[in-house]
């Protein structure tokens, strides 16, 4: 294997920086869409993977966590 297609240990230094700020995007746009759809009163919990019967919160936090493991 070619060392040009390793990755270096600086790019996985990179990615434990960004996964802090993905986590708090999504949870941020999420919460927006929670918060949006439960003022209109509308049935938001069945839109979020993982969101379904929990608390506005703790279904915010559930489908971040899906929607990050998907993220390769």
């Amino acid at each position: 294997m070619d060392a040009s297609t390793l990755k270096p240990a600086a790019s996985a230094a990179a990615d434990m920086e960004m996964s802090p700020l993905v986590y708090y995007a999504g949870f941020a746009v999420f919460l927006v869409i929670a918060i949006v759809a439960q003022l209109l009163m509308l049935r938001w919990r069945n839109w979020l993977p993982g969101a379904e019967g929990k608390s506005l919160i703790g279904g915010v936090r559930s489908a971040v966590y899906t929607f990050m493991s998907n993220i390769p």
